[in-house]
């Protein structure tokens, strides 16, 4: 009989609960804990395999009769952006991003709730506190950056308008994009697809292969923005496949 190491990973299944993406259908996740010395070489191999990170867990859909969620990463090298992702980063010349060491503070917070009232009111997210927040934010095992992104106004001396911020972890292939939220009264700026712009050009700057975007799910008007940046690959029963 053949032994498992005594730090090996122990996998759970959740119960079934909605769907937050298909109406009238039902999610189970497969996860298990991130913690100690081993996490970040875990993560590495699980973000690999399609699994997500939410502070110290892993998880990925292990729907019994749904395959609808897609592991999506899009080949930094390679990419090149359309002419309306072009627009984005032209009309977006005035923001800066920066990464800082995961720490939460109440000017994030008060973006965040605004967020997830005007995106996601009825969602698990729409009664986090700050203390819920902070766990968010600071509660992980792996490297993990948090990007604050500010509107310089002309003239403006101070530090600038916070306007989004993404938790980022930092993969030995690549980055992943664990979650991000920005300020719900500036969709003309369309700020998410500015986000994964800005971490395209950052992962090519440290000469990673990779940035993860998490899930896509065909027919989910949620997940279509994803599609948008190509060549991606997708991971499917075969392993990852490229698509232009």
């Amino acid at each position: 009989m053949t032994r498992q190491p005594r730090d090996a990973p122990q996998f759970y299944l959740t119960s079934p609960a909605p769907c937050p993406y298909l109406a009238g259908r039902e999610e189970r996740k497969v996860f298990t804990h991130l913690i100690g010395r081993r996490a970040p070489a875990l993560n590495d191999t699980l973000t690999q395999s399609g699994f997500r990170r939410s502070q110290t867990i892993a998880y990925r859909p292990a729907c019994e009769n749904c395959r609808a969620c897609v592991s999506v990463r899009v080949k930094v090298a390679e990419f090149e952006p359309t002419r309306g992702l072009r627009r984005v980063h032209r009309r977006n010349l005035d923001i800066g991003g920066e990464a800082l060491h995961p720490h939460a503070t109440s000017e994030q917070y008060a973006l965040f709730r605004v967020y997830v009232g005007a995106r996601h009111h009825d969602g698990g997210m729409a009664d986090m506190s700050m203390v819920d927040y902070q766990m968010m934010v600071e509660d992980s095992h792996v490297e993990t950056r948090l990007f604050e992104y500010r509107l310089h106004e002309p003239g403006d001396a101070a530090a600038g308008r916070l306007v989004a911020c993404c938790l980022t972890d930092a993969l030995a292939d690549g980055l992943s994009m664990v979650y991000s939220f920005y300020a719900p009264d500036l969709d003309e700026r369309s700020l998410g697809a500015f986000m994964i712009l800005d971490h395209v050009a950052r992962a090519r700057q440290e000469g990673l292969a990779y940035l993860y975007l998490g899930y896509w799910v065909e027919g989910s008007p949620k997940m279509d923005y994803k599609a948008r940046f190509r060549p991606q690959e997708r991971l499917g029963m075969d392993g990852w496949r490229r698509m232009e």
